[in-house]
């Protein structure tokens, strides 16, 4: 199929593919919680719904920066799936999260600059541990082309487990789940106030949830890339990972914005550098 073509399946299934989890997510998080839960189509209708909400703009300088926070999203979604640069596609993801930060700062609400700096706290915290899961792929394959990943025999998580652990740690934050859901949760058994969302509303915040819709199947794509072949071991892997995210927010309560940049660092830094440090020991032992 055209690389064009391609990309715009890409564009139009992925936020069906990451609206359908996020019904999953709430129809499995209410039955951990005793709840019969909504249906799983519910997200589409709440989607929907807020398209139809009159548009109330606090600053329009925030809505600049959310329309840059969807942009630079989909395009690391289209890097992925075009099976390119996988060091270009971290740097869209952190283009994408800065401007989210930036869309918190434009107002002035103090909820939304409280939640905007746990958000950047976020960003310190699993931005250096994508990098080096990127250079980890470099060491294995000698090139950061994902395409590079699918042509080879040996899958990733055979030699970058340990990275493979520190992105699961990743992949946490990134889906806003308990213990790391500092700057905003998808569910209300953690705060009232959402933080960086509160002066998001109508449109705009349905533009945030489709926004975290791509988000949701990117970050879900780089995990299925630790055993690219055969593709139903890849979606196996991304879904056993969606279904421990959901098992670990709901057993866990929220912790401090600091205690989860001290893990992150401690355990999926860590994990990363030996990782590579090895790969490249082993290299030159042979």
């Amino acid at each position: 199929m055209n690389q064009v073509w391609i990309a715009i399946v890409a564009i139009i299934v992925a936020p069906l593919i990451g609206g359908l989890l996020a019904g999953i997510d709430r129809k499995i998080t209410a039955r951990l919680q005793g709840r019969y839960g909504p249906p799983l189509i519910q997200p589409f209708y709440d989607f929907f719904k807020l398209l139809g909400k009159t548009r109330i703009a606090t600053s329009r300088t925030q809505f600049i920066w959310l329309y840059g926070y969807l942009i630079f999203m989909i395009a690391a979604l289209v890097m992925l799936v075009l099976k390119q640069d996988l060091l270009l596609l971290v740097f869209l993801l952190g283009f994408a999260g800065i401007s989210f930060v930036l869309a918190g700062f434009s107002c002035k609400s103090p909820y939304s600059h409280f939640g905007a700096n746990r958000e950047l706290l976020q960003i310190l915290a699993y931005e250096p541990v994508l990098l080096l899961m990127a250079l980890g792929v470099f060491a294995t394959n000698g090139s950061f082309m994902i395409s590079e990943i699918f042509e080879s025999s040996t899958p990733l998580l055979a030699k970058l487990w340990p990275i493979f652990i520190a992105l699961l740690v990743v992949l946490t934050i990134k889906m806003r789940k308990s213990p790391f859901d500092i700057s905003t949760s998808h569910h209300g058994h953690q705060e009232l106030v959402k933080g960086i969302m509160t002066e998001i509303s109508g449109p705009y915040y349905a533009l945030v949830t489709l926004t975290e819709w791509y988000e949701l199947v990117l970050v879900l794509g780089l995990i299925a890339l630790f055993w690219a072949n055969p593709l139903w071991v890849e979606i196996l892997i991304a879904l056993a990972a969606f279904v421990l995210e959901l098992i670990i927010d709901n057993i866990n309560a929220r912790m401090t914005a600091g205690w989860m940049v001290r893990f992150t660092w401690a355990v999926g830094l860590v994990l990363c550098i030996l990782n590579i440090a090895y790969l490249y020991f082993m290299k030159g032992v042979s």
